[in-house]
């Protein structure tokens, strides 16, 4: 059976949100996400984070790291594991207490602050990182900060996980979600003056998921968390029927979600 042509991934450079407002009304509907979001949404390839410790392998002479727009600290506790000091930062402190519950107590320093002001030390970072977020942030006031607190011969990190659409069933899947963070394949974030770009990589991968949690991973999405719940039992609803009777998986079974991960690596210029 031949599949119809997948239409172009996207025709925004950068997500759009209207307004300030509706960007601040959708940024804010995370705030009580925190424990579907850290359950469901994906963490980050082994890959990305392989990459972030190869361009600090020559400059570093310590590993600590500043996690900006952290929410449940998904790439936090990824470095943490790697052997980096991290601060968290995060305008939601129901997100940090999410984050601070992943892991052992004492391990995860965190911080309620905007990525634009965090108030941290200057150079006090060999890596700032930044993952699904600087679409929220003042990209100006944002890259003005990590610069400042970036060590000598640190790197900003800017790291996007999204539906790999590329797929012909994940396209279908990505439009009834509502997924709105799906970017061109030439998509290259904004940035302020000062920063340099080193280094780009867009990884593929599968994170395999149960049915249900395909379903329930359409609660994290901005949209649906913002919809009237006749809409939001729909989009829901939808997804049943797509994965189930569309598709023909056994309700429970494990789905290999395809995910394209794009990472961005800055030093100052």
């Amino acid at each position: 059976m031949q599949h119809p042509p997948v239409p172009p991934i996207s025709a925004r450079d950068e997500p759009r949100f209207g307004s300030e407002e509706r960007k601040t009304e959708l940024a804010e509907a995370f705030a009580g996400q925190g424990e579907d979001y850290d359950r469901l949404r994906p963490g980050y390839p082994p890959a990305a984070l392989e990459a972030m410790l190869a361009a600090l392998a020559d400059a570093a002479s310590s590993l600590r790291a500043v996690d900006l727009g952290a929410g449940t600290g998904k790439l936090s506790w990824a470095l943490v594991e790697r052997g980096f000091e991290v601060t968290a930062v995060d305008t939601s402190a129901e997100m940090l207490e999410t984050a601070r519950r992943r892991g052992a107590r004492g391990a995860l320093a965190t911080r309620v602050a905007p990525a634009e002001a965090t108030g941290l030390p200057a150079a006090s970072a060999e890596l700032v990182t930044v993952a699904q977020a600087w679409h929220w942030f003042d990209a100006e006031a944002a890259s003005a900060e990590a610069l400042r607190l970036l060590a000598p011969g640190g790197v900003l990190a800017l790291v996007w996980n999204m539906l790999d659409v590329t797929i012909p069933w994940v396209h279908r899947l990505s439009r009834i979600m509502h997924a709105g963070d799906i970017h061109r394949e030439d998509f290259h974030p904004t940035v302020g003056p000062g920063l340099e770009l080193t280094e780009r990589r867009a990884l593929t991968w599968e994170d395999p998921m149960p049915t249900q949690d395909v379903i329930d991973l359409a609660r994290t999405r901005s949209y649906v968390i913002t919809a009237p719940e006749e809409r939001r039992q729909k989009v829901l609803a939808n997804l049943d029927w797509y994965l189930h009777d569309h598709l023909g998986h056994a309700r429970g079974a494990r789905v290999g979600v395809p995910y394209r991960t794009d990472l961005f690596l800055y030093r100052a210029a």
